[in-house]
């Protein structure tokens, strides 16, 4: 963020439930209760995607270590990888 500066991110139509970082601090990813994921770059605060890839509310988000993976969990009983260059599903555990 320049300068340090406040951003608000608007999207999700429920609460955000958690937020995580990529590793190298260019990405920042959003869960909701209302069940969507959404990307966006840090510097601009413009979203990259938004996507509804559970069946519930989605409660936690986090990066792999070496930010090419991203793992959720639901509500819905699962925990799901996504690639984090193109947020596709990789696998529902």
């Amino acid at each position: 963020l320049p300068h340090g500066d406040p951003m608000t991110l608007f999207g999700h139509d429920a609460s955000i439930s958690t937020v995580a970082f990529s590793p190298g601090g260019t990405l920042v990813l959003t869960a909701s209760e209302d069940g969507t994921l959404q990307s966006w770059k840090l510097e601009t605060g413009k979203r990259l995607k938004k996507w509804k890839g559970h069946g519930g509310f989605v409660n936690s988000v986090v990066f792999s270590p070496n930010g090419e993976r991203v793992l959720t969990a639901s509500d819905d009983n699962t925990a799901k990888v996504w690639s984090a260059t193109n947020f596709t599903e990789l696998a529902t555990l």
